[in-house]
């Protein structure tokens, strides 16, 4: 009971630790690991060499394959490009290990101490961030050093090292016990630990390693398959190809290159087990996607047999685009794709203005209709986008992103503004067609200027959030200048007609709230511009 307590302790140890130094290489990366994205091409060797950085960053293939099954079910990444980054997680993953078969014990508590002293004192958030990245350190080696003291009595064990000899005779073994205790951990780098903390004692030898490692590669699929339930067929197909390329790879290793790899680990460290199996992971990795690379678009085949889509089962299109929790393993990508969804809502608010008012420009009940189920759309957006924000603000952002979230919660809300008054013009336009009424051709003349304003105003104002361009951002604060000066016009000139009996109260009533509710638009536009310009950080570079 003793060496599972400390076993155990020990794993958390390791887990934590592991987890707050990958949280602390993300928030330095910040908005470098966002770009990262944009290298995604149809190129699957550029999408290798992307899971591969992306996954050393995050220290967790498992976290940047949920990842890419959130990428494929929001539709922003294809399979091809999924299969290429799902690669590379497998090689980005065998960093861990090597720093962990390292006897890198000893800098432990300096790491610690540097760390601790750095986040307690230091006001900086990149200072900060490091610091975080010197604790995890600390923290990961201090549980390896727990799990190795927690198993070492277990050598004493006549009935461990026979069940140990027995792995190394039956593989098959050897693969399920891999598999199993890596789906229960839900890392490939816990249970490379506890095995690496194994063969620190000299109670397992490469042969029996083996297996247990390549069952772990087919185990870390397990966290994939899991958050692929419940997705789109697209999702589903992602997770499967992670299982059967580490599958596949798995049959060649076992079948031909057990010997060669055993061959080479053993000439490089002949005296350590615990570096023939780190070198052993990062070889086994590293040559699956060489062999199997050339192979990817059969193995996308291979998955659209297996996930077939059927007619009956066509699936519906869902409202949100960019949007997927799975990307919360990576926050900063989880941020840019949020800034994505959120232009994509501002476009969709535009085109219900543009509807709304050619519903009285053309008279036309079809463009009012259209202006209507646009709004729903939107009211929706504002909803999944503010609950993705809450969520995404309760993970390991530096301050700089959290920033970036705190201003997204409020111009979400000024585009959804923006929709409520393209309604309001909507409801007026409608008013006109049932009472029959029409503006004079001066008013519309008036209204149809200031309206080409407002949209330009507006369009400048997602251009700039877009580009985060303070510039073009200080232009709609300009432009709004003018569509308040344009307001007063119209009212001044609508005074005039009234007094003239050019127009009728009716009319005079519906096309002050028209102008009301584009002056309107115009102040959203307005707020959207001045935090570009506030935070100078709001991007989806």
């Amino acid at each position: 009971m003793e060496i599972a307590i400390n076993l155990m302790g020990g794993l958390g140890l390791f887990l934590y630790g592991m987890n707050l130094m990958g949280d602390g290489l993300q928030k330095s990366a910040g908005s470098k690991l966002k770009k990262i994205i944009e290298l995604l091409t149809s190129n699957v060797l550029m999408g290798v060499l992307v899971g591969a950085l992306v996954t050393a960053i995050i220290q967790s293939s498992s976290a940047t394959t949920v990842m890419v099954v959130g990428f494929v079910n929001a539709g922003i990444m294809t399979l091809p490009q999924a299969i290429g980054v799902i690669m590379g997680a497998n090689i980005g993953t065998t960093i861990t290990a090597q720093l962990v078969s390292l006897d890198l014990v000893g800098l432990a508590p300096v790491a610690l101490g540097i760390g601790i002293v750095l986040f307690l004192f230091s006001k900086k958030p990149r200072t900060k961030n490091i610091a975080e990245i010197l604790i995890g350190f600390g923290i990961l080696f201090t549980g390896m050093d727990f799990m190795k003291i927690a198993v070492k009595p277990l050598t004493e064990f006549e009935g461990f090292t026979m069940a140990l000899s027995t792995l190394g005779q039956n593989p098959l073994l050897g693969i399920l016990l891999g598999f199993g205790i890596t789906a229960i951990v839900q890392s490939s780098s816990a249970s490379m630990g506890m095995l690496l903390a194994v063969s620190s004692t000299g109670a397992i030898s490469l042969g029996a390693a083996l297996p247990i490692l390549y069952g772990e590669n087919i185990g870390t699929c397990v966290t994939s398959l899991i958050s692929s339930i419940g997705a789109s067929k697209n999702a589903r197909r992602a997770a499967t190809m992670h299982l059967i390329f580490n599958i596949i790879g798995t049959m060649v290793f076992m079948i031909v290159l057990t010997k060669p790899i055993t061959a080479i680990v053993t000439h490089f460290d002949p005296n350590d087990v615990s570096r023939q199996i780190a070198n052993s992971h990062t070889l086994f990795n590293i040559i699956n996607v060489i062999i199997l690379l050339p192979f990817s678009k059969f193995i996308v085949k291979l998955t659209m047999k297996l996930v077939p889509e059927k007619d009956e089962e066509q699936e519906d299109q869902k409202t949100v685009k960019y949007l997927d929790e799975r990307m919360m393993e990576t926050p900063s990508i989880a941020l840019s794709n949020t800034v994505k969804e959120t232009l994509r809502m501002g476009i969709k608010a535009k085109s219900a203005l543009v509807s709304s008012m050619e519903g009285i420009l053309e008279k036309s009940e079809e463009k009012i209709k259209e202006s209507f189920k646009k709004e729903t759309i939107i009211n929706i957006l504002q909803k999944e986008i503010l609950n993705f924000l809450l969520k995404l603000s309760k993970t390991s952002l530096n301050d700089e992103s959290r920033e970036s979230v705190d201003e997204l919660f409020n111009i979400v809300n000024d585009i959804e503004r923006i929709g409520d008054h393209a309604e309001n013009i909507a409801e007026l336009a409608e008013s006109m067609l049932e009472k029959d009424l029409n503006l004079s051709k001066e008013g519309l003349d008036e209204l149809v200027q200031m309206y080409n304003k407002v949209v330009e105003t507006y369009s400048c104002a997602l251009k700039a959030m877009e580009n985060n361009d303070i510039d073009l951002a200080c232009k709609v604060i300009k432009l709004e200048e003018q569509v308040d000066m344009m307001e007063k016009s119209c009212r001044q000139s609508h005074m005039r007609r009234l007094n003239d009996s050019v127009c009728t109260i009716d009319n005079g009533v519906i096309y002050l709230d028209i102008i009301s509710n584009l002056e309107r638009i115009s102040d959203h536009s307005v707020n959207i511009a001045q935090r570009v310009i506030k935070s100078g950080n709001i991007n989806i570079a």
